[in-house]
């Protein structure tokens, strides 16, 4: 291992503990690193002597990084995907139809045991195309007003929707921001979610894994047979802003026949790498127009602060770094250790890819995880000699799915606590567990399974 890849090994896992023990300044430790490497380019073919030759220099040459260089690994089609789809989420979100969906549903349930079952279902397919946080901010409200009506605790049912709304979104291209990493990775696009060189996509794994866990939620609230009234339901006005995400969802699948350029035949058409990017924005901006037409100012400056600068920043820097380590040779002797480990074993190494990703993931963030494993698989995939397809979707599921273990482990699951909180409800681990192991233990060990019966 050469001195350059040292370093850069050492930077990147003091810039991972930082992350983890700091999660309010995360983005800004991903900037700072990434500087840091961009730093390391620079001096690298401006005074090489700096530091000596023998530093600066790899196996196949010496370490080069420059800002042109770090800025063209900052994936623009992923941060517009985020941008767009959140935006347009919080005029979904507005219009209040999310609610009276949930309300349409809650009426036609017999029981405690089924609403609560019909909630974590109906959370988890608004979450295979709305954000998860979002989701649970939409659909928690009226869980919480169902619970008070009947006087039983929203503890439970309030988890049951957190954890089913983290399941989804590894279902389809925009549900998740895992999703999207992977979509880049993989060069994997809307359609391919469903169906993927002729075999069944992510989404129907990640179905049979949300029938597997409202089997074990029906299990665990069996003896709730209370009866429900409901009789009232909420009003929307303005129907417009459902069209927005559902105009996006139909408008990703159609350009999703389209090839990329890397894919397109000599001469034929092909689309943009930055298509989804553009389709996401361009439905928020036409929300956003209508409403400014409509001088819903208020409306349009809420729709621009829900966007979540957070992650997008903290993105941005990770690319950065993670193109830093690229350079300079991490990744390699990573993917290789991994290979190793695993004894060029296919399945020995796709298993330890899934439960690392799940055990991993219920402690730490999913997303820069995520963002790093993805530069691994191909590594991995090479040095035994396969194609990295299962490999990432057995990271996708472990990473995704692994975060319902605890209640750290996904944004989803934080914001429904937030939410109990803020009622007066306290949330110990203990408690959040008893719920969260049996569905993800349920959801990651048919993902597993279904995932090697498709992909091996």
């Amino acid at each position: 291992m050469s001195q350059i890849t040292l370093a850069s090994l050492i930077i990147f896992a003091v810039t991972y503990v930082l992350m983890m023990a700091f999660q309010k300044i995360r983005p800004y430790v991903a900037v700072g690193s990434a500087l840091i490497f961009v730093a390391l380019g620079v001096i690298a073919s401006a005074k090489p002597s700096l530091f000596g030759a023998q530093f600066f220099s790899l196996d196949g040459g010496s370490y080069t990084y420059g800002i042109s260089q770090a800025l063209t690994q900052i994936d623009w089609n992923v941060i517009m995907m985020i941008a767009g789809t959140m935006g347009t989420v919080s005029l979904f979100i507005a219009s209040k139809m999310p609610q009276l969906m949930s309300d349409i549903l809650i009426s036609r349930m017999p029981n405690v045991k089924w609403v609560v079952v019909a909630l974590s279902l109906f959370a988890g397919i608004v979450s295979a195309f709305v954000d998860n946080v979002a989701t649970v901010l939409m659909i928690a409200p009226v869980a919480l007003a169902f619970c008070k009506k009947l006087e039983i605790s929203p503890v439970p049912s309030i988890i049951c929707i957190a954890v089913s709304s983290n399941l989804q979104g590894a279902a389809t291209l925009v549900g998740d921001t895992t999703s999207i990493l992977l979509a880049k990775a993989a060069n994997l696009d809307f359609s391919d979610f469903f169906v993927d060189s002729g075999k069944p996509g992510m989404f129907w794994v990640v179905e049979a894994g949300a029938v597997v866990s409202a089997l074990i939620i029906l299990f665990m609230f069996r003896k709730e047979k209370g009866e429900i009234k409901f009789n009232s339901r909420t009003k929307v006005e303005d129907k417009f802003p459902t069209v927005l995400p559902v105009g996006t969802v139909v408008s990703l699948t159609a350009v999703s026949f389209i090839p990329y350029k890397e894919a397109a035949a000599p001469g034929a058409f092909y689309k943009p790498d930055i298509t989804n990017g553009i389709i996401c924005i361009a439905f928020f901006l036409i929300g956003v127009v209508r409403e400014l037409f409509r001088k819903n100012f208020s409306l349009v400056k809420d729709a621009i602060k829900e966007i979540d600068y957070y992650t997008i920043i903290l993105l941005a820097g990770l690319f950065v770094v993670i193109g830093g380590i690229k350079n300079a040779g991490v990744i390699d002797v990573i993917g290789s250790l991994i290979a190793k480990m695993g004894s060029g074993s296919v399945f020995a190494v796709y298993t330890m890819i899934v439960w690392i990703s799940v055990l991993l993931s219920a402690f730490i963030d999913n997303i820069p995880y995520t963002a790093t494993m993805l530069t691994v698989v191909p590594v991995i995939a090479a040095d035994i000699g396969i194609e990295p397809k299962i490999l990432y979707y057995g990271l996708l599921c472990g990473a995704t799915l692994g975060g319902n273990l605890t209640p750290i482990g996904a944004s989803a699951n934080i914001a429904g606590i937030g939410i109990l909180r803020k009622e007066g409800y306290t949330v110990k681990s203990g408690t959040f567990m008893k719920y969260g192991v049996p569905f993800t233990l349920a959801a990651v060990c048919t993902g597993y399974i279904m995932l090697w019966l498709i992909w091996a």
